[in-house]
């Protein structure tokens, strides 16, 4: 059940990947470009923050039942100095956290703004930021806390 879980976040990161990046792309290029909010965009906008959302309970499944984790929570103490624990019990999923919120604020302000290029401006720097904690909070291959493109197993 883990692996499968593990597979199932791992694959839903590169949707999310595409839709912020795609969400970011339409943003800027509405906000210096001077174009309308379109429907199209807001959808865009909407896949990105449901991706997101949909990651969020796909990763809360994998924190309660992975083994790292309930290592870590049982001597938060020694995790700390450990920094694979550390990152897996209490880096990741506080950064995760924090990059969801971004793209839920960036898109429910841009929601209730009340011109397009306001729209596209809040969309654009959210959804930025977001991306920018992301990539901060990925496992990279290169990381001391590396578990690869497709894992096995956590």
């Amino acid at each position: 059940m883990l692996t499968g879980i593990l597979h199932i976040h791992s694959i839903l990161r590169y949707i999310l990947l595409i839709f912020i990046l795609l969400s970011i792309y339409k943003s800027f290029s509405g906000w210096f470009g001077k174009k309308q909010y379109l429907p199209g965009d807001k959808k865009v906008a909407l896949f990105t923050l449901i991706s997101a959302h949909l990651q969020l309970v796909v990763g809360l499944i994998l924190y309660f039942i992975s083994p790292t984790v309930k290592v870590g929570m049982a001597n938060m103490g020694a995790a700390m100095k450990d920094p694979a624990l550390r990152f897996w019990s209490v880096e990741h999923i506080c950064m995760m956290l924090i990059a969801i919120i971004l793209i839920t604020v960036g898109y429910s302000t841009a929601k209730r703004a009340k011109n397009d290029e306001t729209k596209h401006k809040r969309v654009a720097i959210f959804f930025l930021l977001a991306l920018v904690v992301i990539f901060l909070a990925i496992p990279w291959p290169w990381s001391a806390v590396a578990r690869g493109w497709m894992p096995g197993g956590q």
